[in-house]
C-alpha cells in the first residue's frame, strides 16, 4: 500500500510533532525537522515515524469508526512518507557525505518497515470495513478507502502466505534490478577520445578532460601520436547532447552517437531480468503481463488501448515525419557539398539546430541574454500573481534548514487565504547532486481538523550552469521550458486542498500527472507572459516580440519527427513489459525492428539505446502517459487558457476545476469538467485523449 514511487511523490509529512515553521532567528534542522540538526538524526526520525504509526496501528486494530479508520490509515502514510521523501531529497542533493549516508540508511530502514505495514492483515480488514461503509463516509473518504484496499491487493496482501513471500521477493529483486541499472548508467557512461582538440569546438572544452597521445583516427596531422593533444568526451546524456549539437566533424559526432548509445553493456542483462522479473510478478497478481498490471488503474485501462492509441498516432504522423527527413537529408547535403550523402541518426541534432536558426534567425546565445535565471524566477511570480491572486514571497531559511547556500525558500501567499504552501529552490548544477530536474515532496497537503491545514512543502531541483566566460546563469530556451514545466508540478502540490494526503497534489492516474506540467510549458512561449519578465542581463532591454516568434517558428519545424520519437519511446515500453513469448526474446532485435517500423530514420547496428533508457524504471509500461500528457495539456490550453492566459478568470478555472481536487476525483471527470466532454474518448475499456488539438498544433 505505501510504496516508494517516483520523484513526483505529492504525499508526505504528517504531524505537528515532526515538522514546524518558524522565525527566522530559531534553529532547526534540514527541511524545518527538529531531528535533522544532525545527520545521525536520521535514526531519530525513523524511530519516531515508527513508533508514531505503530500507535496508529494500535488504534486501528480496535476497529473505530470508519471515518476514524480513514483518517488514521492516512496519518500512518504521512508518517512514513515524511521520513521516505525527505530521505530520498537529501540522497539527491545534499552536499554532506554522511547526510547522504544516513539519508539512504533511513530509506532502507523505512522499506522494511513498510513491508510490515503492507503485509498487517488487521489494517487490511479495516480497509474493507471501512470501504463497505461508503455510507457513512465523504466523497472524498470513500475514493480514499477504496484506493488503499486496492492498493493493499496489488502488494498481494489477498495472496496465500507462500505467493505473498513470493512476492515480496520479486518486489525486493525488482527494486535491487532497478538500482543496479540506474547504477551502471551513472558508472559506466562511456568515453571516446578525441584528437586532435581543433575537433571539438571551444565553448565544449570546459566539458571534457584533456588527454595525450593516442592516435588521431581519421585526422591526417603530425605522425608524431604521442604529442597529440586531444579530449576524452564522456558519453553521458548532457555532454552527448551537446556534442552532437555543436560538433561539425562528422566522424567525431559518429563516434560520440555509438558509444554512447551502446553503454553500459551490463545492463543487457539486467534489464532481461527486470523484464522477468516484472512479468513473473504481474503472473502472480492475476495479470496477462506487467504492462496490464501497470496500466489497469489507469485512464487507459489497459494495454491494448494504449497501443491502438500509439500505432494509430503512429500512422497519423508518419507522411510528414518522412518530409521533415528528407528536408533535413536535403540540408545536410547542401551544406557538405555531397548529392549522394545519406542522413544518419548523429546528424538529426546537428543539422535540425542550424535549420531552426537559419530559417527563423534564432541564435541561441542571444536569446540566452534575455533569460538569466532571477529573471526567470521573477516569471514565476508575475505568473502566479496574475492567475491566481497570489504571491510567492522569498523567506528567510532558519539556522540548519537549508542543505547547501545556494537554496532560496518560497512562500506562496494568498491575501485573503494565507500562506498556501513552500517551495525550496535548488536551480544551480553542482557535482555530486542529482543530475535532471525534478519536484521532489518533503510534505504533502491534509486536513488536520476543520480549522488547521497541514500546507504542502517541497523542493523544485534543477541543474543549470554558468558559462564559463559568465557569472550570471542565463538559461537557453529549453531551460526556460524545463523550469516552467518542473513549476507545473510545483503548483499542482502547492495549490492542491485534499482532505487526505493520500490524494494531495500529484498523486493522480499517472497518464494525467504530466498534464499540468507540460500545460505550464506553453507560458514560457507566449509573449503575453515573457515580455513581462524577460530581460537582457546587461541592458535591461525586454525580450523583443520578433525574436520571440522567431523562436515559436522553430519550435514545431519538426514536429511530426519528435512525435515520432515519443511514440517509439512508449511502444518500446509497452512491448518490452507487455506479453511474454514461449521462448526469450531478442530485446535488441526487438527495438530496432520498432524503429524501422515506426520512425523514419536508420538503426545503427551495434547500438542499444534502450540501455540507458532510465524511464524503463519509473515509468515501466507507463511512459505513454507523457503523450497522453501533451494531448490534455493542448486541448486545455486552446479551450481554456490561450484567449487570455494571465487573466484571474483563467486560473480560478484551473484551481477550482482541476488544482486543488488532486487525485480526490476521478481523473476522466476532472478532465471533463475544465475543458468539456470532447478532451477525452472511450475507447473499448478504456480512455484515449482527444488529439485533434495537439495535431493541429503542430500542424500535423
Amino acid at each position: 500500500m505505501w510504496k516508494l514511487t517516483s520523484r513526483f511523490r505529492p504525499h508526505i509529512n504528517s504531524n505537528s510533532w515532526l515538522i514546524r515553521h518558524f522565525s527566522s532567528g530559531d534553529a532547526t534542522g534540514l527541511y524545518g525537522f527538529d531531528h535533522l540538526k544532525t545527520a545521525k538524526g536520521f535514526q531519530r526520525f525513523v524511530a519516531d515515524a515508527i513508533e508514531r504509526s505503530g500507535e496508529l496501528v494500535n488504534y486501528i486494530s480496535g476497529m473505530p469508526s470508519s471515518p476514524e479508520i480513514i483518517k488514521a490509515m492516512d496519518e500512518i502514510s504521512d508518517t512514513v512518507c515524511c521520513v521516505v521523501d525527505s530521505a530520498e531529497l537529501c540522497r539527491q542533493t545534499h552536499p554532506d557525505r554522511e547526510f547522504v549516508e544516513a539519508a539512504h540508511k533511513a530509506a532502507i530502514d523505512m522499506n522494511d518497515y513498510l513491508h510490515q505495514l503492507n503485509t498487517n492483515q488487521t489494517l487490511y480488514a479495516a480497509v474493507r470495513k471501512a470501504e463497505q461503509d461508503s455510507n457513512l463516509l465523504t466523497e472524498e473518504a470513500s475514493r480514499t478507502a477504496h484506493h488503499l484496499r486496492m492498493d493493499f491487493e496489488r502488494g498481494g496482501i489477498h495472496l496465500s502466505p507462500e505467493k505473498l513471500d513470493k512476492v515480496n521477493n520479486l518486489t525486493t529483486n525488482i527494486f535491487q534490478l532497478c538500482s543496479e541499472f540506474s547504477g551502471n548508467i551513472a558508472d559506466d557512461p562511456g568515453h571516446v577520445d578525441i584528437f586532435p582538440v581543433s575537433r571539438v569546438p571551444r565553448h565544449l572544452h570546459h566539458l571534457l578532460t584533456p588527454v595525450f597521445g593516442g592516435s588521431p583516427r581519421g585526422y591526417k596531422g603530425s605522425a608524431h601520436a604521442s604529442k597529440h593533444r586531444g579530449f576524452r568526451i564522456p558519453t553521458d546524456q548532457r555532454t552527448l547532447s551537446s556534442i552532437l549539437q555543436w560538433t561539425s566533424d562528422e566522424e567525431v559526432r559518429k563516434m560520440v552517437y555509438v558509444e554512447g548509445n551502446s553503454v553500459p553493456h551490463a545492463n543487457h542483462g539486467v534489464l532481461e531480468k527486470l523484464i522477468a522479473s516484472r512479468h513473473e510478478l504481474a503472473q502472480m497478481m492475476g495479470c496477462s503481463s506487467y504492462a496490464d498490471f501497470m496500466v489497469e488503474p489507469n485512464l487507459a485501462k489497459s494495454p491494448k488501448v494504449v497501443t491502438s492509441f500509439l500505432q494509430e498516432l503512429s500512422r497519423t504522423v508518419k507522411p510528414k515525419a518522412d518530409q521533415e527527413f528528407i528536408a533535413i537529408r536535403d540540408f545536410k547535403r547542401e551544406k557538405c557539398g555531397d548529392k549522394s550523402a545519406e542522413l544518419e541518426p548523429w546528424d538529426e541534432t546537428y543539422y535540425t539546430s542550424m535549420m531552426k536558426s537559419s530559417v527563423n534567425d534564432v541564435d541561441t546565445s542571444v536569446v540566452a541574454s534575455y533569460f538569466p535565471l532571477p529573471q526567470c524566477i521573477e516569471g514565476l511570480k508575475v505568473l502566479v500573481e496574475s492567475l491566481f491572486g497570489a504571491t510567492f514571497h522569498t523567506v528567510p531559511l532558519a539556522p540548519g534548514e537549508s542543505w547547501h547556500p545556494d537554496v532560496i525558500k518560497m512562500s506562496l501567499h494568498h491575501p485573503d487565504e494565507g500562506d498556501l504552501g513552500y517551495l525550496y529552490l535548488d536551480l544551480y548544477s553542482r557535482k555530486g547532486k542529482y543530475p535532471g530536474c525534478a519536484s521532489f515532496a518533503i510534505k504533502g497537503g491534509r486536513k488536520i481538523s476543520d480549522t488547521e491545514y497541514q500546507l504542502p512543502v517541497l523542493a523544485l531541483v534543477c541543474n543549470f550552469s554558468r558559462a564559463s566566460d559568465s557569472s550570471v546563469v542565463k538559461l537557453n530556451h529549453s531551460e526556460v521550458e524545463v523550469l516552467f514545466h518542473e513549476f507545473g508540478h510545483a503548483l499542482h502540490s502547492l495549490l492542491s486542498r485534499t482532505d487526505y494526503q493520500h490524494f494531495s497534489g500529484t498523486r493522480v492516474a499517472l497518464d494525467l500527472a504530466e498534464m499540468p506540467s507540460n500545460l505550464f510549458e506553453y507560458y514560457a512561449w507566449d509573449y503575453r507572459l515573457l515580455k513581462r519578465f524577460a530581460r537582457h542581463h546587461s541592458t535591461g532591454e525586454t525580450i523583443p516580440e520578433k525574436l520571440v516568434k522567431s523562436l515559436q517558428g522553430a519550435r514545431n519545424m519538426f514536429a511530426a519527427t519528435e512525435m515520432q520519437r515519443q511514440v517509439f519511446y512508449a511502444l518500446i515500453d509497452q512491448m518490452l513489459f507487455g506479453e511474454q513469448p514461449a521462448t526469450p526474446r531478442d530485446v535488441s532485435k526487438l527495438v530496432a525492428e520498432l524503429k524501422r517500423e515506426h520512425t523514419s530514420w536508420n538503426h545503427v547496428e551495434g547500438t542499444h539505446w534502450h540501455i540507458r533508457f532510465s524511464h524503463l524504471l519509473n515509468y515501466g509500461a507507463g511512459y505513454y502517459s507523457y503523450i497522453y500528457a501533451k494531448c490534455f495539456a493542448s486541448t486545455i490550453w486552446q479551450s481554456v487558457c490561450e484567449e487570455d492566459p494571465l487573466s484571474l478568470s483563467t486560473g480560478t478555472l484551473l484551481r477550482e476545476k482541476f488544482f486543488k481536487h488532486g487525485g480526490a476525483k476521478d481523473p476522466g471527470e476532472l478532465l471533463k469538467d475544465l475543458a468539456g466532454k470532447e478532451i477525452i474518448s472511450v475507447h473499448g475499456e478504456g480512455i484515449v485523449p482527444a488529439t485533434t488539438c495537439l495535431l493541429n498544433e503542430l500542424k500535423l
